[in-house]
């Protein structure tokens, strides 16, 4: 953490512990991210604030009593023998991911039948939801149009909805039975804190599912391992190795699919790397034909569920990228780190220590969501970027961004 408060001492007037503001009341759409013409950007105070961020949501959500509810939302679901399906779009899709696997966690711990929840996109779900049970949508700004409609058509067949979502005032809290108010607003559109609040509310919930009284500072010392383990460079020499390569391959198994997801967007809307996520076995088979020397690729290892055979088939799959000239980088859990030899990531690694006081889920989204973020602040650092307007300062990507949310006639 250390690494990261220097990097904002120029400033100096940023607080890491202080709240961050709420969003507008009465509601209204997020401002554009105030213009910086250089470092240090919104995206790093956000980042720095998340440690004590996610420690007061999960503190507010069980104070409120809306976890609970949720709690007992998803347990009604289960002995009904019905579906949990969490939704979102973007990083609030890759956050549904994520709380879907947090939830399971949960889920199993309580000893519930079945296979547990599942995520799904919010627009393919609108589209073809299931036929009973509990829809949870997430959507920090809470104006998510594509998230609304997939409440609305679960609504419309007679299923309970839940929302996790920055304001119960927000369009998106009058479309759900249930709301998850993490009520503090990410100040940059590169959003770190909409991916982990719901995560964080996610992990309290599924504590109470699992009978056990949630811990909100576990939250916080989680978020801190994973930003610590970033000191000394290591964020800054692999955000390098990928600002060096014409596009970016991250790789991953089980729950650290999601960390994948995340980086590859964060990537791409920061520093304009184009980004790919393969699964770990997938990579293997008939991927590589495409890469070479300009291939950067990452590697996510911090699930501890099957560790022997998940890092046997990374240490094969990090050799045969050397083959074709790729110098991979990683970012692993310590036992997983153990057993990949440093040779195998010539581009870097960053180590996060296990939690151990955690279950298996939450561990490592939480471990390894600040650095992934910082290694994409580094990558924008080599490029030039500035990740607070996600390139929407750029007349044509903003226009862009106005045309994929207006109506398109027919013939186009």
């Amino acid at each position: 953490m250390d690494d990261l408060l220097a990097t904002l001492s120029a400033r100096g007037a940023f607080d890491p512990e202080a709240q961050l503001p709420a969003a507008p009341d009465p509601w209204d759409y997020m401002p554009t991210p105030a213009h910086r013409d250089r470092a240090p950007w919104a995206t790093a105070e956000m980042i720095a604030a998340e440690p004590a961020l996610v420690a007061r949501v999960g503190a507010r959500v069980v104070a409120s009593g809306a976890a609970a509810a949720l709690a007992a939302a998803v347990l009604k679901a289960a002995e009904l023998g019905e579906q949990v399906v969490v939704t979102g779009c973007g990083t609030s899709e890759h956050a549904a991911m994520g709380v879907a696997a947090i939830l399971r966690d949960g889920w199993r711990a309580a000893g519930l039948p079945g296979a547990g929840p599942v995520s799904a996109q919010a627009f393919e779900l609108a589209l073809d939801g299931p036929a009973s049970g509990l829809v949870i949508g997430i959507s920090h700004e809470g104006s998510t149009g594509a998230t609304i409609a997939a409440l609305d058509a679960a609504r419309a067949r007679g299923l309970r909805t839940a929302v996790i979502t920055g304001s119960a005032h927000s369009p998106i809290g009058s479309h759900a039975d249930i709301v998850l108010a993490t009520v503090e607003m990410d100040r940059s559109w590169c959003h770190t804190v909409g991916y982990v609040s719901p995560l964080a509310a996610a992990t309290v919930t599924a504590g109470i599912l699992a009978g056990g009284t949630p811990n909100p500072d576990k939250l916080r010392s989680r978020m801190l391992a994973g930003i610590d383990a970033t000191a000394n460079g290591r964020a800054d020499a692999i955000g390098r190795a990928i600002s060096a390569g014409t596009h970016l391959l991250v790789l991953a198994s089980g729950v650290d699919r999601v960390t994948a997801r995340e980086f590859a967007l964060k990537v791409e809307e920061a520093a304009w790397v184009p980004s790919s996520v393969r699964d770990l076995e997938t990579f293997l088979h008939g991927h590589l034909p495409a890469t070479g020397p300009d291939t950067a690729l990452v590697l996510v290892l911090t699930e501890r569920g099957s560790l022997e055979a998940r890092t046997t088939r990374a240490r094969q799959a990090l050799a045969a990228a050397a083959v074709t000239g790729i110098r991979p980088a990683a970012i692993l859990g310590a036992d997983a780190a153990a057993l990949i030899p440093d040779a195998l990531t010539p581009a870097g690694r960053i180590v996060i220590p296990e939690g151990s006081t955690m279950p298996g889920a939450p561990a490592s989204l939480l471990g390894a969501a600040g650095p992934l973020q910082l290694v994409t602040l580094a990558v924008a650092a080599a490029r030039g970027t500035n990740p607070d307007p996600i390139r929407r300062d750029d007349p044509i990507y903003l226009r862009a961004a106005e045309v994929a949310d207006s109506p398109v006639p027919l013939g186009g």
